[in-house]
């Protein structure tokens, strides 16, 4: 496993509030200059290198002397104030091998709409192809918090730089992403309640058994261990590895990258093509199609298109062209696809034969509410 590491070309680097601060819980200047270092001699290898970092909305705090969780406002506040000094620290750290940085901002929408997210392909690709490193950060000034609390089946496409970078990577095609976080990497039970607990090194792939031992976000971040899975569960779907390793350990990324130190990595398990990547997971989930027992089977062992026939409900408003959850009657979500009728067809539609679709509201655009091309499993 350790020459998939070393062989990696084009690698995404997602770097963790708690692996940015000291004991403090200020900014560990000498571990991010040892990050800045060794991302420098792979870059100097001729890799291309990608980061994605938190550590604005913590720097914004100290210098303000406020404490961030007090409200949305203030945490917004602390992000603006942070985010320039986090980029300037980059920035002069770099600076002095000769490279140079870009700093991108990022919110949901440049990922859900997809102009935007195709827009943001030409420009990553040409940073990098100009020698630069991209730094990328979540627009915390602009929260998703309200978005969240809009309707319990909007699913926005992340909220957390986790799958942020997750995102990133399989938007660029990345050979890996590598998580550097306060963990060792994925262990079969709780390391700090259980001693006797073992870390996985490798993980073909994500079943039910191994997200059990996901455990909650640590103080400090907003992920944890289960968004660090979901992460790797984007990149592995979509042809890359993903590594999860304790960026506390003193020049780990040389270490990892010399086959001296190991966290948990995992294994690409498909490759879905682009399109199917944003159905899947990099946009917003604007609404849930309720489907049948029949039409679950039908999806899932045929590859079929999802009919209305198949329709016991349409949850929540959404248009055309949106992407929509296709849950079953258990509301177990096992499938998103891109709506061919808006939400008031849709319902409209629901249970009847395709053939009466055109009787039913006047006009016909397709048989299936979602065609099977556009339809993802989960």
């Amino acid at each position: 496993m350790n020459e998939l590491i070393k062989n990696a070309q084009r690698i995404v680097f997602k770097f963790g509030t708690n692996v940015l601060r000291n004991e403090n819980g200020e900014i560990s200047l000498s571990r991010v200059y040892s990050f800045v270092e060794d991302l420098s001699k792979l870059y100097k290898q001729g890799k291309e290198i990608i980061i994605v970092t938190s550590g604005a909305v913590g720097l914004g705090a100290k210098k303000l002397g406020v404490d961030s969780s007090e409200s949305m406002a203030v945490k917004q506040a602390c992000a603006a104030c942070g985010q320039s000094l986090l980029m300037s620290m980059y920035a002069h750290g770099f600076d002095a091998y000769g490279i140079t940085v870009a700093q991108i901002l990022l919110t949901e929408e440049d990922f859900s709409n997809r102009k935007k997210y195709l827009s943001l392909n030409d420009t990553l690709n040409t940073l990098l192809s100009l020698n630069a490193i991209p730094i990328i950060n979540q627009n915390d000034t602009v929260s998703t918090e309200e978005l969240e609390q809009y309707h319990e089946e909007l699913q926005i496409c992340f909220s957390d730089n986790d799958k942020l970078a997750a995102l990133v990577a399989s938007k660029l095609d990345a050979d890996l992403l590598v998580i550097l976080s306060d963990v060792n990497g994925l262990y079969d039970d709780n390391p700090k309640e259980n001693p006797n607990a073992h870390i996985i090194p490798v993980v073909e792939k994500l079943d039910d058994t191994l997200k059990q031992y996901a455990q909650n976000a640590s103080a400090g971040g907003r992920g944890g261990m289960k968004t660090k899975l979901e992460a790797a569960n984007v990149v592995t779907r979509s042809g890359g590895c993903a590594l999860i390793a304790n960026g506390k350990i003193p020049q780990i990324i040389s270490k990892l990258f010399n086959g001296l130190e190991s966290g948990t990595i995992f294994l690409p398990t498909e490759s879905l093509p682009g399109k199917k990547r944003w159905i899947a997971y990099a946009t917003n989930v604007l609404g849930q199609i309720v489907v049948n027992d029949g039409a679950k089977k039908a999806i899932l062992e045929k590859d079929s298109s999802l009919l209305p026939i198949g329709v016991v409900e349409v949850r929540n408003d959404f248009r055309r062209g949106d992407v929509v959850g296709i849950v079953d009657s258990n509301g177990v979500e096992f499938a998103r696809g891109v709506a061919n009728y808006n939400f008031s067809d849709a319902q409209k539609i629901a249970g009847v034969h395709s053939d009466k679709i055109l009787e039913t509201l006047g006009y016909k655009n397709y048989d299936a509410i979602v065609t099977r091309d556009n339809i993802v499993l989960l």
